[in-house]
């Protein structure tokens, strides 16, 4: 009766075993992650027209997307003695664009003098956005969303 037990015990286990193996072999990958696009966070002020202003919002973008126009148009409306807004689009500027690798358009960077990337944003975005985002760069506190074009 012992031995019939522990025979009984013994496939037991050995079943557990295999169905386990079995689960554990029928498992697939998780699907890797993708990346995110991202915002350069630098850009050498000498790349773009106008170098000494004290700001630059730079629009990457392509004659074939529908959306950059519109950026491009509300960006146009910052451009002052002390705002540089430089229009890069992907056939005219390739080098540009892969320089600082950017892979998907409209993408706008707002950077300082020193070409730090003060805020941005890729994909299209509201001219209040926008406007809002650089007063906030060029002047903190001025915004009541402080963190516009931060992430």
């Amino acid at each position: 009766m012992v031995v019939e037990r522990l025979v009984i015990v013994i496939v037991i286990v050995v079943a557990v075993g295999i169905i386990a193996m079995v689960t554990r072999s029928r498992r697939t990958a998780d699907a890797p992650t993708q990346r995110k696009f991202a915002v350069p966070q630098q850009l050498d002020r000498a790349d773009f027209a106008r170098p000494d202003a004290p700001w630059l919002v730079a629009v990457f973008s392509s004659s074939t997307c529908q959306v950059c126009q519109g950026v491009v148009d509300k960006a146009k409306v910052l451009d002052t003695a002390e705002v540089a807004v430089v229009e890069v689009e992907y056939v005219a500027d390739r080098a540009l664009h892969e320089r600082y690798s950017i892979e998907a358009v409209p993408t706008v960077v707002v950077a300082d003098a020193n070409g730090v990337n003060r805020a941005g944003f890729i994909g299209p975005m509201s001219a209040t956005d926008l406007w809002a985002a650089v007063a906030e760069a060029r002047q903190p506190g001025s915004s009541p969303e402080p963190n516009l074009g931060q992430g």
